[in-house]
Protein backbone atom coordinates (compact mmCIF):
# COMPACT_ATOMS: atom_id res chain seq x y z
CA UNK A 1 0.00 0.00 0.00
CA UNK A 2 2.92 2.49 1.12
CA UNK A 3 4.57 1.47 -2.14
CA UNK A 4 1.98 2.41 -4.37
CA UNK A 5 1.00 5.92 -2.52
CA UNK A 6 4.91 6.54 -3.16
CA UNK A 7 4.62 6.04 -6.80
CA UNK A 8 1.34 7.89 -7.19
CA UNK A 9 2.75 10.89 -5.17
CA UNK A 10 6.00 10.16 -7.52
CA UNK A 11 3.73 10.40 -10.56
CA UNK A 12 1.99 13.87 -8.75
CA UNK A 13 4.83 15.58 -9.00
CA UNK A 14 6.40 14.83 -11.90
CA UNK A 15 3.05 15.89 -13.52
CA UNK A 16 3.26 19.06 -11.76
CA UNK A 17 6.87 19.96 -12.73
CA UNK A 18 5.57 18.86 -16.31
CA UNK A 19 2.61 21.27 -16.52
CA UNK A 20 4.11 24.04 -15.22
CA UNK A 21 7.01 23.98 -17.54
CA UNK A 22 4.54 23.48 -20.39
CA UNK A 23 2.62 26.31 -19.47
CA UNK A 24 5.34 28.44 -18.78
CA UNK A 25 6.78 27.91 -22.41
CA UNK A 26 3.37 28.75 -24.04
CA UNK A 27 4.01 31.83 -22.09
CA UNK A 28 6.85 32.67 -23.40
CA UNK A 29 6.24 31.48 -27.04
CA UNK A 30 2.62 34.03 -26.66
CA UNK A 31 5.35 37.15 -26.01
CA UNK A 32 7.70 37.50 -27.79
CA UNK A 33 8.27 40.66 -28.21
CA UNK A 34 11.06 42.49 -26.19
CA UNK A 35 9.87 43.55 -22.93
CA UNK A 36 11.45 45.31 -20.48
CA UNK A 37 10.92 43.84 -17.52
CA UNK A 38 12.36 40.26 -18.86
CA UNK A 39 15.43 42.20 -19.77
CA UNK A 40 16.08 42.88 -16.65
CA UNK A 41 20.37 42.56 -15.68
CA UNK A 42 18.76 40.01 -12.46
CA UNK A 43 15.30 39.11 -13.44
CA UNK A 44 14.87 37.32 -9.64
CA UNK A 45 14.36 40.91 -8.82
CA UNK A 46 12.21 42.78 -11.50
CA UNK A 47 9.40 43.40 -9.07
CA UNK A 48 10.82 45.70 -6.71
CA UNK A 49 10.86 48.93 -7.16
CA UNK A 50 14.73 49.32 -7.18
CA UNK A 51 16.30 46.17 -8.50
CA UNK A 52 19.45 45.19 -8.05
CA UNK A 53 22.17 43.58 -9.93
CA UNK A 54 23.64 40.28 -9.62
CA UNK A 55 26.73 39.23 -11.03
CA UNK A 56 26.44 35.89 -9.78
CA UNK A 57 25.82 32.80 -12.24
CA UNK A 58 22.69 31.63 -12.28
CA UNK A 59 21.32 28.03 -10.92
CA UNK A 60 20.88 25.73 -14.19
CA UNK A 61 18.30 24.01 -12.38
CA UNK A 62 16.90 19.76 -13.31
CA UNK A 63 15.79 18.67 -16.79
CA UNK A 64 12.14 17.36 -17.09
CA UNK A 65 12.57 13.72 -17.83
CA UNK A 66 14.63 13.94 -14.21
CA UNK A 67 12.19 15.21 -11.92
CA UNK A 68 11.42 11.98 -10.25
CA UNK A 69 15.07 10.47 -10.44
CA UNK A 70 16.65 13.47 -8.94
CA UNK A 71 13.47 13.76 -6.13
CA UNK A 72 14.76 9.65 -5.42
CA UNK A 73 18.56 10.17 -5.45
CA UNK A 74 18.02 13.55 -2.97
CA UNK A 75 15.91 11.19 -0.80
CA UNK A 76 17.95 8.35 -1.05
CA UNK A 77 20.91 9.87 -0.75
CA UNK A 78 20.88 12.62 2.75
CA UNK A 79 24.43 13.31 2.09
CA UNK A 80 25.03 13.79 -1.00
CA UNK A 81 26.11 17.77 -1.57
CA UNK A 82 25.37 17.59 -5.64
CA UNK A 83 21.85 15.87 -5.36
CA UNK A 84 20.55 18.02 -2.56
CA UNK A 85 21.41 21.14 -4.61
CA UNK A 86 19.58 19.41 -7.92
CA UNK A 87 17.00 18.85 -6.07
CA UNK A 88 16.77 22.19 -4.63
CA UNK A 89 17.67 24.20 -8.06
CA UNK A 90 14.62 22.33 -9.35
CA UNK A 91 12.08 23.83 -6.94
CA UNK A 92 14.01 27.02 -7.26
CA UNK A 93 13.72 26.59 -11.40
CA UNK A 94 9.73 26.55 -10.47
CA UNK A 95 9.56 29.51 -7.84
CA UNK A 96 9.13 27.14 -4.85
CA UNK A 97 11.66 28.36 -2.72
CA UNK A 98 10.40 26.81 0.54
CA UNK A 99 10.94 23.30 -0.66
CA UNK A 100 14.40 24.90 -2.71
CA UNK A 101 15.49 25.99 0.76
CA UNK A 102 14.54 22.61 2.35
CA UNK A 103 17.07 20.48 0.47
CA UNK A 104 19.98 23.82 0.20
CA UNK A 105 19.64 24.02 4.49
CA UNK A 106 20.18 19.81 4.13
CA UNK A 107 23.72 20.72 1.45
CA UNK A 108 24.94 23.57 4.05
CA UNK A 109 24.76 21.00 6.41
CA UNK A 110 27.11 19.13 5.05
CA UNK A 111 30.05 21.78 5.23
CA UNK A 112 31.72 21.69 2.33
CA UNK A 113 35.36 22.76 1.49
CA UNK A 114 35.37 23.34 -1.82
CA UNK A 115 35.29 26.97 -2.92
CA UNK A 116 32.82 26.54 -5.84
CA UNK A 117 30.26 24.48 -3.81
CA UNK A 118 30.51 27.34 -1.10
CA UNK A 119 30.07 29.69 -3.63
CA UNK A 120 27.44 27.63 -5.17
CA UNK A 121 25.23 27.92 -1.69
CA UNK A 122 25.58 31.44 -1.09
CA UNK A 123 24.02 31.69 -5.20
CA UNK A 124 21.34 29.31 -4.31
CA UNK A 125 20.24 30.90 -0.62
CA UNK A 126 20.32 34.58 -2.41
CA UNK A 127 18.01 33.10 -5.24
CA UNK A 128 14.98 32.33 -3.14
CA UNK A 129 15.90 35.42 -1.56
CA UNK A 130 17.18 33.87 1.88
CA UNK A 131 19.83 36.63 1.88
CA UNK A 132 21.09 36.02 5.69
CA UNK A 133 21.78 32.32 4.64
CA UNK A 134 23.35 33.55 1.86
CA UNK A 135 26.03 35.58 4.04
CA UNK A 136 28.11 33.44 6.08
CA UNK A 137 28.73 31.28 2.54
CA UNK A 138 29.77 33.91 0.32
CA UNK A 139 31.73 35.63 3.89
CA UNK A 140 33.65 31.93 3.37
CA UNK A 141 34.49 32.44 -0.34
CA UNK A 142 35.63 35.69 0.10
CA UNK A 143 38.31 33.94 2.67
CA UNK A 144 39.67 32.01 0.42
CA UNK A 145 39.35 33.89 -2.49
CA UNK A 146 39.26 37.89 -1.78
CA UNK A 147 39.19 39.16 -4.73
CA UNK A 148 36.59 37.38 -6.28
CA UNK A 149 34.38 40.52 -6.89
CA UNK A 150 31.71 38.98 -7.95
CA UNK A 151 31.34 37.21 -5.21
CA UNK A 152 31.90 40.46 -2.92
CA UNK A 153 29.68 42.41 -4.56
CA UNK A 154 27.08 39.75 -4.37
CA UNK A 155 28.00 39.76 -0.58
CA UNK A 156 26.72 43.86 -0.57
CA UNK A 157 23.51 43.06 -2.22
CA UNK A 158 22.64 40.82 0.72
CA UNK A 159 22.55 43.46 2.88
CA UNK A 160 20.38 45.53 0.79
CA UNK A 161 17.76 43.00 0.36
CA UNK A 162 17.50 41.66 3.28
CA UNK A 163 14.84 41.83 5.63
CA UNK A 164 16.49 44.64 8.11
CA UNK A 165 18.82 46.09 5.32
CA UNK A 166 22.29 47.12 6.31
CA UNK A 167 23.53 50.19 3.80
CA UNK A 168 26.28 51.18 5.69
CA UNK A 169 27.87 47.41 5.19
CA UNK A 170 26.41 47.24 1.53
CA UNK A 171 28.40 50.22 1.07
CA UNK A 172 31.53 48.87 2.51
CA UNK A 173 31.29 45.80 0.53
CA UNK A 174 30.77 47.76 -2.83
CA UNK A 175 33.79 49.64 -2.38
CA UNK A 176 36.05 47.22 -1.50
CA UNK A 177 34.95 45.40 -5.01
CA UNK A 178 35.97 48.69 -6.33
CA UNK A 179 39.80 49.05 -5.09
CA UNK A 180 40.12 45.72 -7.05
CA UNK A 181 38.40 47.05 -10.32
CA UNK A 182 37.10 50.96 -10.19
CA UNK A 183 35.02 50.49 -13.56
CA UNK A 184 32.89 47.30 -12.41
CA UNK A 185 29.58 47.89 -14.08
CA UNK A 186 27.60 46.01 -11.47
CA UNK A 187 28.97 47.40 -8.36
CA UNK A 188 28.95 51.18 -9.35
CA UNK A 189 25.16 50.37 -10.20
CA UNK A 190 24.75 49.00 -6.66
CA UNK A 191 26.48 51.17 -4.90
CA UNK A 192 24.31 53.48 -6.34
CA UNK A 193 21.28 51.81 -5.56
CA UNK A 194 22.61 51.36 -1.92
CA UNK A 195 23.21 55.14 -1.84
CA UNK A 196 19.61 55.98 -2.91
CA UNK A 197 18.03 53.44 -0.63
CA UNK A 198 19.95 55.11 2.10
CA UNK A 199 18.82 58.38 1.38
CA UNK A 200 22.32 60.02 -0.11
CA UNK A 201 21.03 61.12 -3.36
CA UNK A 202 24.33 63.19 -4.04
CA UNK A 203 26.60 59.79 -3.43
CA UNK A 204 23.68 57.89 -5.70
CA UNK A 205 24.70 60.44 -8.03
CA UNK A 206 28.14 60.44 -7.95
CA UNK A 207 28.35 56.83 -8.61
CA UNK A 208 25.42 56.93 -11.33
CA UNK A 209 28.04 59.16 -13.23
CA UNK A 210 30.69 56.90 -12.59
CA UNK A 211 29.12 54.33 -14.18
CA UNK A 212 28.54 56.65 -17.41
CA UNK A 213 32.13 57.32 -17.52
CA UNK A 214 32.80 53.52 -16.88
CA UNK A 215 30.53 52.59 -20.17
CA UNK A 216 28.33 54.60 -21.97
CA UNK A 217 26.46 52.04 -23.59
CA UNK A 218 25.81 50.33 -20.26
CA UNK A 219 22.58 48.91 -20.11
CA UNK A 220 22.23 49.76 -16.62
CA UNK A 221 22.59 53.41 -16.99
CA UNK A 222 18.64 53.60 -18.23
CA UNK A 223 17.54 51.56 -15.56
CA UNK A 224 19.67 53.61 -12.71
CA UNK A 225 18.21 56.97 -14.01
CA UNK A 226 14.62 55.68 -13.77
CA UNK A 227 15.21 54.79 -10.78
CA UNK A 228 17.08 57.97 -9.43
CA UNK A 229 14.31 60.20 -10.94
CA UNK A 230 11.49 58.44 -9.55
CA UNK A 231 11.96 58.58 -5.81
Amino acid sequence: MVKYFLVGAGCLVVGFFVGFFVSNNLNRNAGLQPDSAQTQTNPSFQNQQTQVASVKEKTSGAMMPDVNETLEKAKREPENFDAQMKAGDMFQKIQNFEKAAGFYDTAAALKPVEYEKIVRLGNAFFDVRQFEKAEPFYQQALEKKSDDISVRTDLGITFVERKNPDYDRAIKEFQTSLQVSPKHEPTLYNLSIAYFRKGDAENAQKYLAQLEQANPNSQLIGKLKQIISAK
